[in-house]
């Protein structure tokens, strides 16, 4: 088991060190920024939206190792899918990282790195801002916080 922990580790810090997605969109039909005031953390998110399909995404924004890399795999994760496929998403994660640590969770391939921040509960809202602002922007609310 450690060795996989330790592969997480490097996914995590190789998407922290270089996040992919990372940068403003020109014109985005939608955007919101997210804020969790407990760790400091900062996102800006844009998303185009074509029809129902989310054609582009791009993040900035400032925060700890894992809300930097959760918002990078998470625009991987959503480019190319549709607005109620991102929000189906959006519930598998929320519920794989508030799940308890003794129980079971959903295999969400790449995104599974982010399950161990189950063991530590205060690292869940850094792990799950982006995918709270990813909510707000689709819902066309400006801010939103982990809070």
């Amino acid at each position: 088991m450690s060795d996989l922990s330790d592969l997480y580790q490097e996914v995590i810090l190789d998407h922290n060190k270089r996040p992919r997605n990372f940068h403003a969109l020109e014109r985005p039909s939608h955007a919101a920024e997210g804020y969790n005031p407990l760790c400091g953390d900062r996102l800006k998110l844009f998303v185009n939206v074509e029809g129902d399909v989310i054609t582009e995404v791009g993040f900035q924004g400032s925060g700890c190792a894992i809300s930097k890399a959760s918002a990078s795999l998470m625009t991987d994760a959503i480019k190319g899918r549709t607005v109620e496929e991102a929000q189906q998403l959006f519930q598998r994660f929320h519920r794989m990282v508030t799940t308890p640590p003794d129980r079971p969770v959903e295999d969400m391939g790449k995104l599974s790195v982010l399950a161990g921040v189950r063991e530590f509960p205060v690292r869940v809202k850094c792990a799950s801002l982006a995918w709270h602002t990813l909510k707000a922007a689709l819902d066309k609310k400006e801010l939103t916080s982990t809070e």
